[in-house]
């Protein structure tokens, strides 16, 4: 089961105990996922189509409780998705599908015809809480996140550029950033930070889905630190050995051309040293020399050592 998928059965699991909260959600649901059809003079349908089997329990049961028509459920094969099972909703009455869709802000009647609206209904805006049903719904009808293992991204999809419009609007509202993009014939509101995400799971009531995005995101930073105290160790360890091998190729120099006897007591000590422990670091050839000495002092008498490897 994808990410999207399981957060949308979550938000399936809420209970509602508000009138209002409910029909907002399902005012969005079938704005955003709902296909209508003219039967006739002043009839009209609608159905809501998805693949997800808690999506369709969940509008039968938004529709009973508000409105208390016939609904009728049926699947169907899909043959654009290989034969997977689609679950199709829709009430049996078009005069109570009409009566349905204008109180739920879908349809409006203007001098004396009736048209598609494309505003969320301003019943809706007046309070907070059916404003975050309304993006829940918006959201169960044709939105989508994507696994945050992989990207951080929530979208909204729909074919109206004006109510596209609107949905920005709306969940800019709640201090979000998001922005609209038209995606072939279709106009996509979208985030893509992650807190903003966060954010809006908030509003909507997806907390499963929000505790797993902050997880993945702890999980991911701790990697993102150990990646880079790892890194930051190997450049320093290569660093260190390319160090070594130059100073040992400088040593060799010497030897082979004047001798280490030729050096300092203090330059042919540490030489005689680097060349036992190739591998060795500044602080560990310094802790072998009797008295002990310091990286710096080390360091210096090794850079003393190349000078001479440089002039013979």
């Amino acid at each position: 089961m994808s990410f999207s998928s399981k957060t949308k059965n979550d938000l399936c699991r809420i209970e509602h105990t508000n009138n209002e909260t409910s029909a907002a959600e399902l005012s969005a649901m079938i704005h955003m996922g709902g296909s209508l059809r003219f039967e006739g003079h002043k009839r009209m349908t609608f159905q809501i189509k998805t693949e997800n089997p808690a999506i369709a329990r969940y509008v039968f049961k938004l529709i009973k409780a508000l409105y208390k028509v016939e609904v009728e459920v049926r699947t169907v094969k899909s043959k654009q998705f290989k034969n997977r099972n689609q679950y199709i909703v829709k009430v049996v009455s078009a005069e109570e599908s009409m009566s349905m869709l204008k109180d739920l802000g879908i349809i409006k009647d203007v001098d004396g015809y009736t048209t598609l609206s494309y505003e969320v209904p301003e019943r809706f805006k007046r309070n907070r809480e059916p404003l975050k049903a309304y993006l829940r719904g918006a959201f169960l009808g044709a939105g989508s996140i994507s696994d945050p293992e992989k990207a951080y991204h929530m979208e909204f999809v729909t074919s109206s550029e004006e109510f596209a419009t609107e949905l920005m609007v709306l969940v800019n509202s709640f201090e979000l950033g998001s922005k609209m993009i038209q995606r072939k014939n279709s106009y996509v509101v979208y985030l893509k930070d992650s807190e903003q995400i966060v954010t809006l799971l908030s509003v909507i009531g997806a907390h499963g889905a929000l505790l797993d995005i902050e997880n993945i995101r702890i999980m991911k930073g701790m990697r993102n630190n150990v990646n880079r105290i790892v890194n930051c160790e190997t450049a320093n360890l290569t660093k260190t050995v390319e160090a070594a091998w130059k100073q040992v190729e400088s040593i060799e120099k010497i030897k082979s051309r004047i001798g280490l006897e030729r050096l300092p007591n203090n330059l042919r000590e540490i030489a005689e040293l680097r060349l036992n422990n190739k591998e060795a670091s500044l602080k560990e050839l310094g802790e072998m020399m009797n008295p002990p000495m310091g990286k710096s002092g080390v360091n210096h008498r090794l850079k003393k050592i190349e000078e001479i490897a440089q002039g013979l």
